[in-house]
């Protein structure tokens, strides 16, 4: 069953609230701030540092795409996929209706994430976005959003730190509903260019061939690991290899 999520009055209930479940699921327990200790963000620091304490800083994980069995398992959709996976692979269920997105809240590690699918259509996804970032008070450099992207072939995947919106209307709603910023990472997920004088729109809601579906389905793998990567480490030296790894993965020696 789907719980609506109530309006809490601060950040501290509403995380409070939300990650008591987490801790009873998982048994973690999470140590007392000490009032005169300074803690450094481990998940957002590029270099690992040594000793240094993780601050629980959720991340808002969103996969765009649009909601509906009629566009279940297009080229469109493949955000939605991955964060089924990472659901998935971390045992986190998307239970929970809030700010017109499917939500579920649960941690990779020890640091919470709020795996996000917006249930409005993709040209008004920020309106769950932006809502949520504001709601949790996630900074912007912890908003991952994951996409399709028509500039990488099918089954390559890119990490980016901060972009444009490549023309992308999910994107572009998204930027929108977060005051016009650009600074939030991405991981974009190749679907490859319409064939031939192909319809645009035709190809983004068509369903991949089986060797399309092949890549497609080892991508959301290898990206199930990568995005914790992310989430533990942050933009370092793993994902910068990573980025490389996919972006040759297909040359024939």
């Amino acid at each position: 069953m789907l719980a609506v999520s109530p309006p809490p009055s601060s950040f501290s209930t509403r995380f409070s609230i939300s990650i008591s479940g987490l801790q009873q699921r998982r048994g973690l327990l999470l140590a007392k701030r000490a009032p005169t200790r300074k803690r450094r963000i481990l998940a957002s620091i590029p270099d690992p540092a040594e000793h240094a304490q993780v601050e629980y800083t959720p991340w808002l994980i969103v996969g765009l795409g649009n909601p509906g069995n009629k566009y279940h398992s297009t080229r469109h959709n493949v955000g939605f996929e991955m964060v089924d996976r990472i659901a998935q692979a971390e045992g986190i269920p998307l239970n929970t209706i809030q700010s017109k997105a499917l939500l579920g809240i649960g941690s990779i590690g020890e640091v919470p994430i709020l795996l996000v699918k917006p249930q409005a259509y993709m040209n008004y996804c920020g309106e769950s976005v932006g809502p949520l970032a504001a709601y949790y008070q996630v900074p912007l450099r912890h908003i991952l959003l994951i996409y399709d992207e028509m500039n990488l072939p099918n089954g390559v995947l890119r990490f980016q730190q901060k972009g444009g919106h490549g023309h992308h209307n999910g994107v572009k709603s998204v930027i929108e509903h977060l005051d016009g910023s650009r600074e939030f990472p991405r991981l974009c997920i190749g679907i490859g260019n319409p064939p031939g004088t192909m319809d645009m729109r035709a190809f983004l809601l068509q369903q991949f061939s089986p060797t399309e579906r092949d890549q497609v389905d080892s991508a959301l793998e290898q990206g199930v690991d990568a995005v914790r990567t992310l989430v533990l480490k942050g933009f370092n030296t793993n994902i910068n290899r990573f980025n490389l790894v996919q972006k040759y993965k297909y040359h024939k020696v």
